[in-house]
């Protein structure tokens, strides 16, 4: 039985006097590989005066460039949604038999087409020494990328931090603890010094709140919860992009909703 789930996300600004506003680029559509059916959409801008046009970045993400032709008092975006939260088995992919085991090497066209994910900074000290500690053994790719997933989450805190943009993987490993973009940007880069290609995801979570307490681990949720997300996606030769959410140890489910990759 699925379970449908209204979202609304409201951005909305004022100003003293009259200003004029620059074109804004807004992502807050479903990215296309969303594996959650979303069963309606609707953006709603203040002011009315203006003109939107849908386009799809370099990424295939979705995003709406609105311009404004006369000045405003104020600013309003309105994004809502119906989603289907039918449950999600998240290893319900297949791999192609070459990549079923790690390490492997992408195909010589892949690796074309995945150069800008494959791509990593230089590892400072102490990104160096978790990628030697946690260095994987040969064996079960879905294995490995589950252990990696959940050392980053027992190794990095969860902490709310409003401050803007992401932490360097060094500044996260020095704190032990970031936000959800931090773990989240930690593990792409953990991803692809490892020869994964992998790529940083912004959506939105949804959690909701069991009807029965498990009786055998942990059961969720104590009340539904929906929120800005951030997590990694590592692409697997035959399965695609798969969800990896550093903050919980999890792979990405029904709940993870993907924005913008």
């Amino acid at each position: 039985m699925s379970i449908k789930v209204g979202l609304t996300h409201i951005m909305h600004y004022r100003y003293k006097k009259p200003v004029t506003l620059s074109p804004h680029v807004i992502r807050l559509r479903p990215a296309p590989h969303c594996r959650t059916p979303i069963l309606s959409y609707t953006l709603d801008i203040t002011p009315k005066e203006h003109f939107i046009n849908w386009q799809q970045d370099p990424f295939g993400n979705y995003q709406a460039r609105i311009v404004f032709p006369e000045p405003t008092t104020e600013l309003r975006v309105e994004m809502d949604l119906v989603a289907d939260l039918t449950v999600i088995n998240p290893f319900d992919f297949f791999v192609e038999e070459y990549a079923e085991n790690y390490p492997f090497s992408y195909e010589k066209e892949a690796k074309v087409e995945l150069a800008p994910y494959l791509h990593c900074d230089k590892p400072g000290p102490l990104l160096s020494a978790w990628l030697k500690k946690h260095k994987p053994k040969k064996g079960s790719i879905n294995n490995i990328l589950v252990e990696l997933n959940q050392a980053v989450q027992q190794d990095i805190s969860y902490r709310v931090r409003l401050e803007p943009g992401v932490q360097s993987t060094e500044e996260t490993l020095k704190l032990a603890s970031g936000s959800c973009r931090d773990s989240g940007w930690l593990l792409v880069q953990i991803l692809r010094n490892y020869g994964l290609a992998a790529r940083f995801v912004s959506g939105y979570l949804v959690q909701l709140r069991p009807d029965e307490k498990s009786i055998d681990g942990p059961s969720g949720a104590e009340e539904d919860f929906t929120d800005l997300h951030a997590w990694a996606e590592v692409y697997l030769p035959g399965a695609g992009w798969v969800g990896l959410d550093a903050t919980s140890g999890l792979l990405a489910g029904e709940g993870h909703i993907p924005l913008a990759c």
